[in-house]
């Protein structure tokens, strides 16, 4: 293909493409921790079309290519965090919903001297290969990503080390969602009223009174994608923003220097991971959603970045585990979901991680953090494959 036409090709797809990595962002793991569809399409969770479909509007990133197009492929640096003083980037919004503003870098003494979050780390070795293994959040804080040092120093060593980037999806296949969400997630007319129990939509409904734009919206979703839209406005309401998720700022600091990003499953793998959700496990999650008040889901939120920002994976399953157990209104269908959306793919991520490293060659890997403590989590998985797992 001559370099003209690929150039205009990756101009129109940057286009339509940075709302798509907005709103599949979100999809991971369940708004905040990387389930899946990264984004929703809106998640998140980002979305594509979805975006719109959502209602959700975050920052777009620029897609860029390098200067001799190399195979075409569009790379997403996405903002760093801003530097004191500076305005922050929009917020993202959706129908009906104003954020909280957000918190001033400063106190009454002066500029707080801001830290980098710990994150969950880790180092698994078996002889000479070693993959570094990186919880991520897909909406975060500005604070959690200082200007000057957006991570901790051994989390900067490993990313330098490792000739191999590793994300849940790669950038080029958050480019592309839009059709898959679309297709799947949403409806031409309102079908979400019929697919639920009339006590279910009622509750949905109530919950969303004061927001006739989102419900008109939410109305044309499936139920998987209904409920990651619920725990997206929980999200935003906690201030975290989805322009802070650890995937673009991680990628932000490991395309200046390298730029070999790979993905861990491609998009219609974890298309299923939803897709493939009996109704009855639709039904479940969206009913777990709306067990609490907003008020007590946002505060889950604040504790789930609390826990993500000291950094220990096991005390983050354990604090799901509690979570998901108070929450469920049918356990055994419940359990269900989580070994089809967590736990199966845990196995997968794993696979793809064996297959990628290589002596000598070290794989860093970002995936959400929900994924990796736990018995079944990855980073048990490694320890059955042979690996010496340590906090890095």
């Amino acid at each position: 293909m001559p370099d003209a036409l690929a150039a205009r090709r990756l101009a129109r797809r940057s286009r339509d493409g940075g709302r798509r990595a907005a709103f599949t962002r979100r999809l991971r793991a369940r708004a905040l921790t990387g389930a899946a569809l990264v984004g929703v399409f809106c998640f998140g969770v980002g979305l594509p079309r979805m975006a719109y479909a959502a209602g959700a509007a975050a920052n777009t990133p620029t897609v860029s290519a390098d200067a001799n197009a190399k195979a075409a492929r569009p790379t997403v640096p996405l903002p760093h965090s801003p530097a004191p003083h500076s305005p922050a980037p929009p917020r993202a919004a959706l129908p009906g919903f104003n954020p909280p503003p957000a918190t001033p870098g400063t106190s009454t003494s002066g500029p707080v001297r801001l830290q980098p979050a710990r994150m969950p780390f880790y180092v698994a070795t078996r002889g000479t290969t070693t993959v570094y293994v990186l919880g991520t959040l897909h909406v975060g804080d500005p604070a959690d990503y200082p200007a000057a040092q957006p991570f901790r120093p051994p989390i900067m060593g490993a990313l330098a080390a490792s000739p191999t980037l590793a994300l849940e999806l790669s950038p080029d296949e958050l480019l592309v969602s839009q059709d898959d969400v679309s297709k799947y997630g949403v409806c031409r007319r309102d079908c979400l009223p019929g697919l639920l129990p009339e006590p279910l939509w009622r509750k949905l409904a109530f919950r969303l009174r004061g927001n006739p734009a989102a419900l008109d919206e939410i109305k044309k979703m499936r139920p998987w994608l209904a409920s990651l839209l619920v725990e997206t406005y929980d999200s935003l309401s906690a201030g975290l923003q989805t322009e802070y998720g650890t995937e673009a700022q991680l990628q932000n600091v490991y395309l200046r220097t390298r730029g070999k990003i790979v993905g861990l499953e491609t998009l219609p793998q974890q298309m299923r991971a939803f897709t493939g959700l009996t109704l009855a496990q639709q039904r479940e999650m969206l009913a777990q959603d709306l067990v609490q008040t907003p008020a007590q889901n946002v505060e889950d939120v604040r504790t789930l970045h609390r826990l993500w920002r000291v950094g220990d994976a096991d005390a983050i399953a354990a604090w799901e585990a509690a979570k998901t157990e108070k929450l469920a209104r049918d356990k055994r269908v419940s359990n269900s979901i989580d070994e089809r959306i967590v736990y199966a793919r845990n196995r997968r991520f794993v696979s793809r991680m064996l297959l990628i490293a290589a002596p000598n060659k070290p794989v860093f890997v970002a995936i959400g953090a929900l994924h990796l403590g736990g018995r079944k989590g990855v980073l048990q998985l490694l320890r059955q494959h042979g690996f010496a797992v340590e906090a890095g």
